[in-house]
Order: C-alpha cells, then structure tokens, then sequence
C-alpha cells in the first residue's frame, strides 16, 4: 500500500471540514482518488495484473458513488471537490 501515514494526513487536512473530521465525504473520495491514481501508474507498468485490476475498478465504483451522494445531498460541495481533484473537464 503505497498510501504512507504521512500522505494520509497531508490528504485529510487539506480536505476536512472541521478539525476532527475524518471520514467526510470530500476526504474519502480524495483518498480513493490517490489510492486509484496509485493503481492506474502500476497497472501502465504490469499489465497482467488482473487482481489489481478489479481492485482498481472496485474503487472506481466506490469513489463514483460517493460523488453521486454529494451532488444529490449538496452540490456546492461536489463542485469544489471536482475542482480540487480535477476530475472532470
């Protein structure tokens, strides 16, 4: 797992909403983003990994779910994590 402690942290501090908040929205889907930004740089490289593969498009699936709870339950904060990350165009 290349997502050292070190990261983590960096990751949910510029991400939180408050001084304890850990598992928000925004601060799960930037760690699912690194995670499978990660995978998709090892995959270039070992092409016939397939286990890491389905892991890849697991997290996809869950990163794409956690978006689509924040547009539906408040879409100022979807639009800035968009804009954060860079995901869309």
């Amino acid at each position: 797992m290349p997502l050292t402690k070190d990261s983590k942290t960096h990751i949910i501090s510029t991400f939180r909403k408050h001084d304890s908040d850990t598992g928000s929205p925004e601060v799960q889907i930037a760690i699912l983003s690194e995670r499978i930004n990660y995978l998709t740089e090892h995959l270039k490289t070992h092409k016939k990994d397939h286990d890491s593969r389905r892991g890849l498009l697991m997290l996809v699936g869950k990163r794409r779910r956690l978006l689509e709870y924040l547009r539906a339950h408040n879409g100022g904060r979807y639009r800035e994590v968009i804009d954060k990350l860079g995901l869309r165009k």
